[in-house]
This record gives C-alpha cells, structure tokens and sequence, in this order.
C-alpha cells in the first residue's frame, strides 16, 4: 500500500491509498480519483514530506492537519447529538423549513448530489457534513 498526497485543480490536497504507483496512474488517467472537497477531477500528486522513521524511544508528534480533523470530528458529533437524523426525507424537510411549513430544528440525513444542488440553487441552508456517518438503522 502506497500513500500520495494529491491535489485538485482548485488546490485542495487530500490524502489517497493506492495498491501501487501504477494503480494510482491507472485510476487516475481513468478519472476514477476525484477531490473530496469539490469533486474536481483533475488530479495530480503534491508535494510530500518524506516518511523518516521515528527513533524508537521518541514518538512523532500529531500533525497539525490530524488534531485539525479531530477537532473537527468531535464537533460534528456534537452537533449530530442535538440532531434529528430523517434519513432520505432531509431534502423534503430541509425545504419545508426553508419555506416555514414546518418549526426549524437541527436536522441530519441522506441527499443525492443533484438533490443537494437543488436545495442550494434554492436558497435552502445546508451544508455536507465533513466527516462520514454512520446512519443509526446500520449501527450495531
């Protein structure tokens, strides 16, 4: 397993595992890889820092990005516990509230990307949530 920093055409750099260096040229002259970020699929690999063995009486410190997505995480579960997950029905209730047909409260749930844009286009407020979730029906 190989691991690159890639980044988009918008700048955005994200990390990708790759079984070998020509499984990622593979992927990627198919326009398999795509930016987590925006989507964009014009991808190429970025700058990296070398991956130099610690010594073994010292560990490495966290990197900056790592306590910045933690700190993320821990926020939006936070927020997801003062939510109401409803599933494929967000885009509908998102937009009810949007309009004033139903009482604004804190909601999280499954949109397709269309969905989401059109909800965007009309004005709905909503935002991806960063970090993955699981949705409560597929815990264990």
């Amino acid at each position: 397993m190989i691991v690159f920093d890639l980044r988009c055409g918008q700048a955005h750099v994200f990390e990708a595992r790759f079984a070998s260096s020509a499984a990622y040229e593979d992927q990627r002259a198919r326009g398999l890889i795509a930016c987590p970020v925006c989507n964009d699929d014009s991808i190429d690999k970025a700058v990296m820092a070398p991956n130099i063995a610690a010594k073994g009486n010292s560990r490495p410190a966290p990197r900056p990005e790592q306590a910045a997505l933690a700190a993320l995480a821990e926020m939006q579960a936070r927020l997801i516990e003062k939510s109401e997950w409803v599933g494929r029905d967000f885009p509908d209730r998102a937009r009810a509230m949007h309009l004033g047909d139903a009482p604004a409260t804190l909601i999280h749930g499954e949109t397709t990307a269309a969905e989401a844009r059109e909800l965007a286009e009309e004005g709905v407020p909503i935002a991806p949530l960063l970090v993955p979730v699981v949705p409560p029906h597929a815990r264990n």
